[in-house]
């Protein structure tokens, strides 16, 4: 039906799937933004096409222009990979309706199971067990206090239309009801283009666990075992692995029949997964589906040796699933790590910029799926994913050794990158029991031991100043690597100055607050007069897909308010003065 496909995406998923399109001797056609001319996927692909300047909005979600580059190369088909447009029915029609095969499911599907409240309905109808809440959308703050008074807290507000971790706000008490109420709408509104929420539950330290299912036109649907997604940040995965150390053969065909009954329930077909939440009382219950390959099918594909890229192809072409469920073995254990851009050392702060080195693991079981090289430019426009690194072992404990090995081996120079933070959590008792790590991940105990375990080669931060080195010394014959450490950047020297000051207190003055980061101011929550109290927040920036919340370092009075809401900001760029009364 075709022999040529369009990937819709960019960074390591592109080139994920244009591995199996070799494989298969089918052609590929890699579109890029002008972010994006260097790029390692550009390079990767037969042919490549500029499809518009660096924000995403103006490229990679321009859907016309997407599906006329696809007919322009010639292309039979487009795979979407994950992210962008991966999970819009309008995208998936636009491309049927040009005459190209779309590679994912249908978009009723996709519309159904994109807007969450829809699918809690269809998921009831069905007998699928879902986390108490609404299953229409939440109107009001006044609502949501209705809730609040009926469930007890804490709650959950979540985008209708979203997914992926965004659009999500916790209300631990009704004070916060107001807040996080305008900001999942904000977020919702900005990452999905509906500002409608809903609310569940908040299931206090659960473990998330979903089920990677698979659906032809035939009428079979399988499940290919469970993925623990549990170590997350701001409902962000950091660490993926399969099997799940809480889930035993029982409760894995439990959950595994609730995949398909879901994927059943939809009218599924592609490879999707059915996102869960697993109570520390056994009690299972639906979340969401992902309509789309998800970032972290790799682990699935090492313990079931099936490349879910190549059977999402076979879908699309109308062939039957290559396996049946009694066919699915899971062999081994398989832990996946993203190594992203950000600092975990200041809060996981983006960290774009220039990578200046950079050396991937080898050797048995280890595998690297990665969209960057010495050269490549991370840039703030785009999420902070640089590369997956996955192991695969005969047990967990083989699996963890492994991974920590790897991440020993693996080289990132230029932007901070996550490795010293995976190898702090892979270390951490409770990772080595299989716990939850409930409250780790942000804790001033990790954070002070990725500091010990920061990988040892040159960072440059994003205004270019280098940040940590490492130098090779000999003393009598013998080799020794020792780590110096140069100035801090100007805002993080400025901060501590500024939190000195706080802590002798007493004195009046005053004190400027600055943008940790570089990125796009999403709202301003003060105004020049106003009188703030310590944490309290002043605005969100938003820098590499991710918000972040700059907060008062102390109380005062807001002076010389300097940004704006859609405004852009700079890293170290003075958002207002706080006047310090005596």
């Amino acid at each position: 039906m075709f022999d040529k496909v369009l990937v819709a995406n960019r960074g390591e998923i592109a080139i994920r799937v244009f591995r199996t399109l070799r494989e298969l001797g089918l052609g590929s056609v890699a579109v890029y933004s002008e972010a994006d001319r260097a790029a390692l996927h550009v390079s990767y692909a037969d042919e490549a096409y500029l499809i518009g300047p660096p924000a995403a909005a103006e490229s990679y979600l321009k859907i016309e222009r997407l599906v006329e580059t696809a007919v322009r190369a010639g292309a039979g088909a487009v795979h979407p990979g994950y992210g962008f447009l991966a999970e819009n029915a309008a995208f998936a029609r636009a491309v049927e309706a040009a005459g190209l095969t779309w590679i994912g499911p249908p978009p009723e599907a996709i519309e159904l199971m994109g807007s969450k409240t829809r699918a809690r309905q269809a998921m009831q109808a069905a007998g699928v067990p879902i986390i108490p809440g609404t299953t229409d959308p939440v109107g009001s703050v006044e609502e949501l206090l209705a809730l609040g008074d009926e469930l007890g807290y804490p709650l959950l507000i979540k985008s209708a239309a979203g997914g992926g971790g965004k659009g999500m706000e916790e209300v631990h008490a009704p004070a916060a009801a107001e807040r996080a109420f305008a900001a999942a709408q904000r977020q919702g509104q900005s990452y999905f283009a509906s500002p409608d929420v809903y609310v569940e539950k908040l299931i206090v330290d659960p473990r998330h666990v979903e089920v990677q299912v698979l659906a032809d036109a035939h009428g079979n649907v399988i499940h290919l075992g469970e993925r623990d997604c549990t170590i997350q940040r701001r409902h962000q995965k950091l660490v993926e692995e399969t099997p799940s150390p809480a889930v035993g053969a029982e409760l894995r065909a439990r959950i595994g029949q609730i995949g398909v009954d879901a994927a059943r329930a939809a009218g599924y077909r592609s490879a999707g997964t059915i996102e869960g939440l697993l109570t520390q009382d056994g009690q299972y219950f639906f979340m969401e589906m992902n309509t789309r390959i998800q970032v972290e099918h790799t682990i699935t594909e090492e313990v079931t040796g099936l490349d879910l890229v190549r059977e999402q192809i076979r879908i699309a072409l109308g062939e039957p699933l290559s396996i049946t469920q009694a066919q699915v073995e899971l062999r081994g254990h398989a832990i996946e790590c993203r190594i992203n851009a950000e600092d975990a050392t200041h809060g996981f702060l983006p960290s774009p910029g220039l990578v200046t080195a950079y050396r991937e693991p080898s050797g048995p079981g280890v595998r690297v799926d990665s969209g960057v090289a010495a050269g490549s430019e991370i840039s703030g426009e785009y999420d902070p994913l640089m590369a997956k690194l996955i192991v695969h072992g005969v047990d967990r404990e083989h699996a963890r050794r492994r991974m920590l090995r790897a991440l020993d081996e693996f080289v990132i120079g230029g932007p901070k990158s996550l490795i010293g933070f995976h190898k702090a959590l892979l270390e951490h008792e409770c990772f080595v029991r299989g716990e939850t790590c409930h409250g780790l991940v942000e804790s001033e105990e990790l954070a002070a031991r990725v500091v010990e375990l920061e990988p040892p080669t040159a960072v440059t931060s994003a205004n270019g100043r280098t940040t940590e080195r490492l130098r090779t010394v000999e003393v009598d014959g013998r080799r020794f690597e020792v780590r110096t450490l140069e100035p801090e950047q100007p805002w993080r020297e400025l901060a501590r100055k500024r939190n000195e000051r706080v802590r002798g207190g007493g004195a009046s003055g005053s004190d400027a607050i600055v943008s940790p980061m570089q990125g796009t101011v999403l709202s301003v929550d003060v105004a020049d007069g106003d009188t703030v109290e310590t944490g309290q927040v002043l605005c969100v920036v938003e820098a590499m897909k991710m918000e972040n919340e700059v907060r008062a370092s102390h109380g005062g009075v807001v002076a010389q308010l300097s940004v704006a809401t859609g405004e852009p900001v700079g890293a170290g760029q003075v958002i207002c003065v706080l006047e310090v009364e005596p």
